[in-house]
C-alpha cells in the first residue's frame, strides 16, 4: 500500500474477524508474518520478561486493539491501544471520525526538553545561586561529556535554571536535549555527574539528583473543529460545553474529565512500551500548577456554532529505550509508523482529545453506560455458550430487550438449535 493510498478511515472494521481486522492492520502497516505473530501469539518470552525487571515468574497479557479514523497534521495513523476497559477503543475511533470530517486534529509539540533536579543546601543560597549561573557554561560542558552520541544527535545539556524555594533550598534546573528518548536515564546521569562542580563552587552540599516527571518544557498540543450536524445537532454541542464546563468549576469532576483524557493517552503509551505512570503523574500535576485541579481539555464554541477542543499537557515520551524495546512495542510503533518522539507526543495528545470528546458527548447524551453495556451483553452470550458470530448476534438480542442475563442468552441458545 503505497503511502498516498494509505487511509485510517475503515469502515466497518469493528464487524470484521480479529483476523480480517489484522489484516487490514498488516497491509496498512507493511507488517512482517513474524510481527503479527509477536502481536498475536508470541508476545515476549520470560527470558526477555526476566530483563525487564525483578523476580519475573510470568507475563499478564491486556488487550492491544486498533483506533481507526484518525487524521493528524494531514497524515493517516491507525492507533494501538492497550487496555482493559470497555468502549475505550471504539469511543477513540468514533470521535476520530467525526472529528475527521472538520479535517482532522492540528497538532504541535515542543522541542525534547526534560528538566533534571538538583537539591542543594547552602548557608547563603543568594550567594549559592550566582556562583552556579557564573559557572554555567562549565556545568553543561561537564554534563554533555556523560553522551557524546546524543550531543552529536543535536542534544545534549542546553541550559539550566536555579531556584530557591521558601525553605531555603535551592533546586538546579539542568535542561536537557534528549531527542527521541524519554530520557530518564541521560537526565539521571547527568545531574549525579555535575553535582560534585555544583558542591566544590558552592561549599554547599547536594542531596536528591533526579528528573522531574512535570515535564513543563515538553508540551504537546492538539486542537480540532467538529460541525454541529456531525455531532447530532447544536443541543449537543452546547451540552458538551456544559459538561466543560462543569469539570472547569468542580475537582471531583475534573478527575473523572481527566481520566477519560488518560484512557486515550495511557492506552497508547502502554502499547509502545512508555511509562504510563510517568506520563499520568506529569500530567495530573499540569492540571494543578494554577492551584486547583482543572480539566486539560477545553471546549468551546465558535461563530459558526461549530465545537472548538483543545488540549496541552506535557508528555515524556521516547520512541526508543527501555520497554520500548520490547518486540511488541516495537510492533506496536510500526503500526503507528510515527518517526520522531514529538510526533509520537502529538499523537498521543490528538488520542487523548477524542477519548474526551468521545466520553462527554456521551454523557451528555445518550449516558456513558450504552457502549459499556455493548461489550458486556458479548461476554453474558459467551458465558451462556455462544460462539462466533452467535455471540454478536446474541448479545444484540439481549441489549434490544434490555434482558441480559446469562438465563436469557442460554434460551436464545437453545432456540437456535
Amino acid at each position: 500500500m503505497s503511502a498516498e493510498n494509505k487511509t485510517s478511515r475503515i469502515s466497518g472494521f469493528y464487524k470484521l474477524g480479529v483476523k480480517k481486522r489484522m489484516n487490514k492492520v498488516k497491509k496498512f502497516a507493511e507488517l512482517s508474518d513474524e510481527e503479527v505473530g509477536i502481536l498475536q501469539e508470541k508476545g515476549i518470552s520470560l527470558k526477555e520478561a526476566g530483563r525487564m525487571i525483578e523476580n519475573v515468574i510470568g507475563k499478564i497479557q491486556i488487550p492491544l486493539g486498533i483506533a481507526t479514523n484518525f487524521l493528524i497534521n494531514d497524515k493517516d495513523y491507525l492507533i494501538p491501544m492497550a487496555t482493559e476497559e470497555p468502549s475505550v477503543v471504539a469511543a477513540a475511533s468514533n470521535a476520530a471520525r467525526m472529528i475527521r470530517e472538520g479535517g482532522g486534529f492540528k497538532a504541535s509539540s515542543d522541542e525534547p526538553i526534560m528538566i533534571g533536579q538538583i537539591q542543594l543546601i547552602a548557608k547563603k543560597p543568594e550567594e549559592a545561586k550566582e556562583k552556579i549561573l557564573a559557572n554555567k557554561e562549565k556545568i553543561l560542558s561537564l554534563a554533555n561529556e556523560q553522551d557524546f552520541v546524543l550531543v552529536d544527535l543535536g542534544g545534549g545539556a542546553k541550559d539550566l535554571e536555579v531556584r530557591i524555594l521558601n525553605n531555603g533550598m535551592l533546586i538546579i534546573h539542568l535542561l536537557v536535549d534528549v531527542r527521541d528518548a524519554m530520557g530518564a536515564n541521560v537526565v539521571n546521569t547527568m545531574c549525579e555527574h555535575v553535582s560534585p562542580l555544583i558542591e566544590e563552587v558552592t561549599r554547599g552540599k547536594v542531596y536528591l539528583r533526579i528528573l522531574s516527571n512535570l515535564a513543563t518544557k515538553r508540551m504537546a498540543r492538539a486542537e480540532v473543529s467538529i460541525s454541529a450536524d456531525a455531532l447530532g445537532g447544536s443541543k449537543t454541542v452546547d451540552s458538551i460545553i456544559l459538561a466543560y464546563e462543569f469539570a472547569d468549576a468542580d475537582p471531583y469532576r475534573a478527575v473523572t474529565h481527566n481520566k477519560g483524557v488518560m484512557n486515550g493517552i495511557s492506552a497508547v503509551a502502554l502499547a509502545t512500551g512508555n511509562d504510563t505512570r510517568a506520563v499520568e503523574a506529569g500530567i495530573h500535576a499540569y492540571a494543578s500548577l494554577e492551584g486547583r485541579y482543572r480539566p486539560v481539555s477545553h471546549w468551546s464554541k465558535d461563530d459558526k456554532g461549530n465545537l472548538t477542543g483543545r488540549i496541552e499537557i506535557p508528555l515524556a515520551v521516547g520512541t526508543f529505550g527501555g520497554a520500548t524495546m520490547n518486540p511488541v512495542a516495537r510492533a506496536a510503533m510500526k503500526i503507528l509508523g510515527v518517526k520522531t518522539a514529538q510526533e509520537l507526543a502529538e499523537v498521543m495528545a490528538s488520542v487523548g482529545l477524542a477519548q474526551n470528546l468521545a466520553a462527554i458527548r456521551a454523557l451528555s447524551t445518550e449516558g456513558i453506560q450504552k457502549g459499556h453495556m455493548s461489550l458486556h451483553a458479548m461476554n453474558i452470550a459467551a458465558m451462556a455458550g455462544a460462539e462466533g458470530e452467535q455471540i454478536n448476534k446474541i448479545a444484540e438480542i439481549l441489549i434490544n430487550e434490555n434482558n441480559i442475563k446469562v438465563s436469557r442468552a442460554k434460551e436464545l441458545l437453545e432456540a437456535k438449535k
